[in-house]
């Protein structure tokens, strides 16, 4: 037998909010939700917006990051050519790819920690609600 809230508990979703979205949006959202396995997507759209959380990582974050990761693929790239030219490789050449895999995991784990570092955030209304059991 399914067990119910009594009346008084219950306080109704009376208010509807519109979204505008686009095509892609709409089928990524779409997707989000087939992924998260909930079966509402009330819900599923309720949840993301209360305990979703938007990070801001900066420009100059980005771009230090992006020069420093093309230049060891660019770094690489010229090693396999000349290695497929010559068939030499240098020792320099691996200390070249070896320090730049080392600035770019540097990056990646200070970023890692910075995200580490997130609060969650508190309990939303919506799940302070009593839920019904199955």
């Amino acid at each position: 037998m399914k067990k119910t809230r009594p009346k008084e508990d219950y306080d109704p979703r009376n208010i509807i909010l519109n979204l505008r979205v686009n095509k892609e949006e709409a089928e990524w959202i779409e997707q989000k939700f087939q992924n998260s396995g909930m079966k509402s997507k009330s819900d599923f759209i309720r949840m993301m917006i209360f305990q979703g959380q938007i990070i801001k990582v900066s420009d100059d974050f980005v771009r230090d990051f992006r020069r420093k990761y093309s230049s060891i693929s660019n770094n690489i790239n010229q090693i396999a050519l000349r290695l497929n030219a010559s068939g030499n490789i240098y020792a320099e050449d691996i200390a070249d790819i070896k320090n730049g895999v080392s600035e770019i995991w540097q990056q990646l784990n200070y970023f890692r920690s910075v995200l580490l570092k997130v609060k969650p955030l508190p309990i939303s209304p919506a799940q302070q609600r009593p839920k019904t059991e199955d």
